[in-house]
């Protein structure tokens, strides 16, 4: 992809990937320009005829009391910035930083914020240019959106702060001026234009449901090896069986099932060695299922959320302000909280197959899967980790947005966490992602140990022979612990998946 165009009402999850991870560049519509125009008019005109408007000529959240001079209108957009900055902890990743960027951007472009089209291209630039302000990513309570996080974007657009270019972190206005821009000072209502919103936890919670709907993928893949790694039975993949219950994600696992084990002669019908599996076999498409269906949900969100205008006060395009909670995150944490739970659950039943493979009573093979168990471990270790990793998930699963601190003199009451709700979503993927690479890595030396039992007389499945081959060019099989140090195999096997290696290669054979 080339380049994305904003318009403030299109932009779709691939295109805010595009951007914030493979560098697109970004252009602004030219149609959406009169109506930026006109919303700064209005402003302009509230700011010379001094009507009592909310941010623009009073102070913020319960100081609204407080009358602002014409004078002072100014300086008190440079004054939120500076002193809402207020956040700690980790620096929020790049993409994340040019995610909320773009995403601000598209919102101020629906002609709403009262804020000059100068300003928004400035963002536009820093973007394009790969100006990324330093950020922490504690701070925020998802309402009135992302305010603290939000304050320290804007910073260096006014020469203060911090900021990376070129891969170095740099006072603000020196990363604005090696990259050839000049930082500006705000005028009226641009300060909390630029602050007031959703946009650091949709940004946040965006590029998690992108992962999240690439994972589902993957455990349908891993669930497949163990499958065939155990002879598992094929039947509780059946289209007719699904039809009668038809859940989406359930029918799609169970197609994907099916397409990837095409041709496999390892797995087994009904009775042929065993009349049942165990669930976390006979019931992928359920589990996965209704994890794909909560993903798909959140992305609707994210899709919707990333198209809206989340400022506060609304100025409409007829030029009437409206006061009201188009920043509150409540909207986008609850999905983000589903999200934990959905991707978590794919963690959760990935590491019981896990358990299952190295499980000799209940594999048929060696002990922890490997040659002479006892002098040697194995992955003995491996389902460890996968287990205290699942064990963390359901932690985080605990809901955000059940909790609200009040805040701002009690005007502020009642506030959504959606911050966290999305940054512990995103905890959950990285910790879901290792625990599918354990599984993947333990089903293929699963499934050299079934070849060399049953004699190579079966065949893999059309995409399960694939996704064996993807592991193989990674990780070697393991004969014996002394040639190896696992988390270096571990490592090399989470490439498989970091690095879309298992998918690209699975998806030339196999619709997903």
């Amino acid at each position: 992809m080339n380049k994305v165009v904003l318009t403030g009402n299109d932009l779709t999850l691939d295109e805010l990937v595009e951007v914030s991870r493979n560098y697109a560049k970004v252009e602004i519509d030219e149609r959406a320009i009169a109506d930026v125009e006109k919303s700064r008019q209005y402003v302009e005109e509230i700011v010379e005829e001094e009507r009592v408007v909310y941010g623009v000529n009073t102070g913020f959240g319960s100081l609204s009391r407080v009358s602002i001079s014409k004078e002072d209108s100014a300086q008190l957009q440079e004054n939120i910035i500076r002193t809402h900055a207020s956040c700690f902890g980790n620096p929020l990743p790049e993409d994340e930083v040019r995610a909320s960027i773009l995403i601000r951007i598209n919102s101020l472009l629906k002609g709403v914020s009262g804020i000059r089209l100068s300003t928004i291209e400035l963002l536009l630039e820093m973007l394009n240019r790969n100006v990324v302000p330093f950020i922490p990513e504690k701070g925020s309570l998802g309402a009135s959106g992302d305010l603290a996080p939000l304050a320290h974007m804007v910073l260096p657009i006014l020469g203060l702060g911090k900021a990376y270019y070129e891969g170095e972190l740099l006072p603000g206005k020196d990363a604005m001026e090696k990259a050839g821009l000049k930082p500006i000072s705000l005028a009226a209502k641009e300060g909390l234009a630029l602050i007031n919103g959703t946009t650091i936890l949709t940004a946040t919670g965006a590029l998690v449901t992108y992962d999240a709907i690439k994972l589902s993928k993957i455990a349908d893949i891993a669930g497949a090896m163990t499958l065939e790694s155990s002879r598992g039975i094929i039947d509780a993949f059946w289209e007719e069986l699904h039809t009668i219950r038809p859940h989406a994600g359930s029918l799609k696992t169970a197609e994907n099932l099916r397409n990837i084990l095409e041709g496999s002669t390892y797995v087994t019908h009904t009775a042929e060695l065993r009349v049942q599996d165990a669930y976390t076999l006979r019931c992928i498409p359920q589990v996965h299922g209704a994890s794909k269906d909560t993903i798909e949900y959140v992305k609707e969100k994210v899709e919707i959320e990333i198209n809206s205008a989340t400022d506060n006060p609304i100025i409409t395009h007829e030029g009437k302000v409206i006061s009201g909670g188009n920043f509150h995150g409540e909207l986008m944490a609850q999905p983000f909280d589903f999200l934990a739970i959905a991707v978590s659950e794919l963690g959760n039943i990935s590491e019981r197959r896990i358990e299952r493979m190295v499980n000799t009573t209940l594999s048929g093979m060696p002990s922890f899967l490997v040659k002479h168990p006892g002098l040697n471990s194995g992955f003995m270790i491996t389902q460890y980790a996968a287990a205290a990793l699942a064990s963390e998930n359901k932690t985080l699963s605990h809901p955000a947005s059940v909790d609200s601190i009040t805040s701002c003199e009690n005007q502020e009451d009642f506030v959504s966490m959606g911050n966290w709700a999305s940054r512990k979503a995103r905890e959950v993927v990285k910790n879901t992602a290792r625990i599918l690479t354990t599984e993947l890595m333990i089903a293929a030396q699963a499934l050299d140990f079934r070849m060399e039992m049953e004699d190579n007389k079966f065949e893999l499945g059309k995409g399960t022979k694939v996704a064996y081959e993807a592991i193989r060019d990674k990780v070697d099989f393991i004969e014996e612990d002394s040639n190896i140090e696992m988390y270096d195999e571990l490592e090399k096997a989470q490439t498989v998946i970091s690095e879309d290696y298992l998918l690209d290669k699975v998806e030339k054979v196999v619709s997903l």
